[in-house]
């Protein structure tokens, strides 16, 4: 074979080469989205098109019966003056703090606790089970759980108020759901009490990848168990504590079971919240375009929160990074 020709062949193999392998990989690409297909399916029906229909009925007067009628946006004028709609906001403030900020400070010393005094002192068995005795709220349906708190909150034969008149302390009994005053911190109660597990469960796990060096060194230093919590603890789960803080403040903003099966946003509208509000306009009063409207507020308003706080925590887990570098 002459050198032309075989300059030739070599030519056309190297041109034939890069187009199968552009080819092969055009083709393992494709194939991918086959397995992106299920999940895609499963938004558009369970999230993207409901949201979109809950969009436009904001934008209607609609009793669910009947054809919508198109008004533009006097729900969301009417919502901007609406003082139940501004309660139910400040009320999840509130809620906030009760599973967000308050279940994070005591989840976090709990940890710390359980990984660094209990499990070296009563051995590693007894700090599981107890993490595992924290988390069991979480295990629970809110139903079950409401309907035990509700019959540890009942004012004649609960065990709370039985408890104190049996120590002789009735005069601090009280109708903790039927006060409009209590009932907001008696539903605090229950709601901290629902998400200390889970944070107790997430700092454990963090605290199980810090060096133990780090402890030593801090013990030979002559370090109290304070000095190591504060200077060693809460610097090495700063990455879990705000991943907690988003989470739990994104669930007190759409809190909606408990508030139903404990209070059903009573006495009056003392412990109301948006999810709720938008429930009660949709199937009590029937207010169907009005509740929509509620909702979508709402949901902006948890995107919004969920965006800064994301955007929160990946600035300070890039600090965390750039500290241990």
């Amino acid at each position: 074979m002459s050198s032309a020709n075989t300059a030739s062949l070599n030519t056309a193999t190297h041109t034939v080469a890069p187009r199968r392998a552009r080819k092969g990989t055009s083709e393992r690409r494709g194939g991918y989205w086959w397995y992106i297909l299920p999940g895609a399916i499963g938004f558009l029906a369970v999230v993207a098109v409901p949201f979109g229909m809950n969009l436009w009925y904001s934008l209607t007067s609609f009793r669910g019966v009947g054809d919508p009628v198109f008004i533009g946006f006097e729900n969301y004028q009417r919502l901007l003056g609406d003082p139940l709609f501004w309660a139910s906001f400040r009320h999840s403030v509130v809620f906030i703090v009760a599973m967000a900020i308050l279940p994070t400070a005591i989840g976090v010393v709990v940890a710390a606790v359980l990984f660094n005094y209990i499990s070296p002192k009563f051995g590693s068995k007894v700090a599981s089970f107890l993490r595992a005795t924290y988390y069991l709220p979480q295990i629970l349906p809110i139903a079950v759980a409401g309907v035990l708190w509700k019959w540890m909150y009942q004012p004649q034969y609960g065990i709370i108020n039985t408890t104190l008149r049996d120590l002789g302390l009735g005069g601090l009994a009280q109708n903790w759901l039927g006060d409009s005053d209590l009932a907001i911190y008696a539903v605090m109660n229950v709601l901290v009490w629902l998400q200390i597990g889970y944070t107790v469960v997430v700092f454990m796990a963090g605290l199980s990848r810090v060096d133990p060096a780090l402890y030593e060194a801090a013990e030979l230093d002559g370090a109290t168990w304070f000095q190591q919590f504060r200077t060693i603890t809460l610097n090495q789960l700063r990455p879990e504590i705000a991943v907690v803080l988003i989470t739990t403040s994104v669930a007190a903003l759409k809190v909606f079971a408990p508030i139903f099966v404990l209070t059903r946003g009573g006495p009056g509208t003392s412990t109301i919240v948006p999810a709720y509000f938008s429930f009660s306009n949709f199937f009590t009063t029937t207010k169907v375009g009005y509740g929509a409207a509620v909702a979508s507020v709402l949901a902006l308003m948890i995107s919004v929160v969920a965006v800064a706080l994301l955007r929160y925590q990946t600035r300070n887990s890039e600090g965390f990074e750039d500290g241990r570098g």
